[in-house]
């Protein structure tokens, strides 16, 4: 019932999409651009979190490295879409595998405050390196390419930016159903019992590393399609507490909760826009209530794993009684 639910769903979805070009504003396609970037770094998050149980505060700096990495590419080669996306991609994703080396053996609120501490130290290369960000005046952007084609607006940057949140969805799902998946689930569970398995714990928690830190950087890449400036504030520890709130209020473990979290606070996000100063206090708020009244969020991915896993316990003790 869940999946064909779920069908119903994106195929509405997809449909709403693809009209929406025609009737929307340009405010509107930037919106949603934003949510589709938003999608792709929950997605990213997910992993590393919700599929893996590693709890890293490093997200918006990969998701900064992908940005000026793919504008730098932009501006000195202007090349393909593609290829300036795939090398943010792959750079936020070395950076991320080192990281997870240097993180493995850390658990808990040690592994939450080096992350941080990675992320606090990139804004500060982002901000103070002026010969390749300049600093904080914040970096120019060129357009994007796609064979020759020119993306100066949110409309022409919509079917890419689109098209990437929906192939790096595809991705999550096949990832998740995959035997890396389930080895990231068995790890998030228990080293010791993945270990007894034969599950290389270091090694599955660099590649969870490695696979999120990718998301991010593909999503700053995305970015540059629609977007032509950024500052070093907009990358802070605050965005990786927003991408962090999208997971948790959707539901920790939780693909459709990524996804769902991820629109619903990209929007609330755009809401508060103008109201700076309150929005720490709205979004501490959000998170303590979740915390304190459904931990698990709107849907729980673990918990689903569990009764699942109960549910073969029980029916293969019943066979054997049989």
């Amino acid at each position: 019932m869940k999946m064909d639910f779920d069908k119903w769903a994106l195929a509405a979805a997809a449909v709403v999409l693809a009209v929406l070009p025609f009737i929307a504003s340009g405010y509107i396609l930037y919106i949603v651009n934003l949510l589709m970037i938003y999608i792709v770094l929950a997605l990213g998050l997910h992993i590393v979190i919700g599929e893996t149980g590693q709890f890293a505060l490093s997200h918006a700096a990969f998701y900064g490295i992908g940005i000026y990495v793919a504008g730098i590419i932009n501006n000195a080669w202007h090349p393909n879409l593609v290829i300036s996306v795939l090398v943010a991609g792959v750079v936020a994703a070395g950076l991320g595998y080192l990281l997870g080396a240097l993180a493995i053996r850390m658990r808990d609120i040690y592994l939450a405050l080096s992350t941080f501490a990675f992320g606090e130290a990139m804004q500060w290369v982002f901000l103070n390196w002026n010969e390749v960000t300049n600093g904080s005046n914040g970096y120019q952007m060129s357009p994007a390419w796609f064979f020759g084609f020119e993306l100066t607006s949110d409309l022409r940057a919509y079917p890419f930016t689109v098209l990437g949140a929906a192939l790096m969805l595809w991705v999550t799902v096949w990832l998740s159903r995959s035997q890396l998946g389930a080895a990231f689930r068995a790890v998030r569970e228990s080293d010791v019992a993945a270990q007894a398995m034969g599950v290389n714990a270091n090694v599955i928690k660099r590649v969870a590393f490695m696979c999120s830190a990718a998301y991010a950087g593909m999503a700053g890449g995305l970015y540059t399609t629609f977007a032509s400036f950024i500052h070093p504030e907009s990358l802070g520890f605050w965005t990786t507490i927003l991408i962090l709130i999208m997971i948790v209020v959707g539901g920790i473990g939780s693909v459709r909760g990524a996804v769902i979290g991820a629109v619903i606070f990209g929007l609330i996000s755009e809401l508060l826009r103008q109201m700076l100063s309150f929005q720490e206090i709205i979004y501490g708020l959000i998170l303590i209530g979740f915390m304190m009244f459904a931990p698990r969020g709107l849907f729980s991915g673990r918990r689903r794993t569990r009764k699942a896993a109960a549910a073969t316990g029980a029916g293969s003790s019943g066979g054997t009684q049989a």
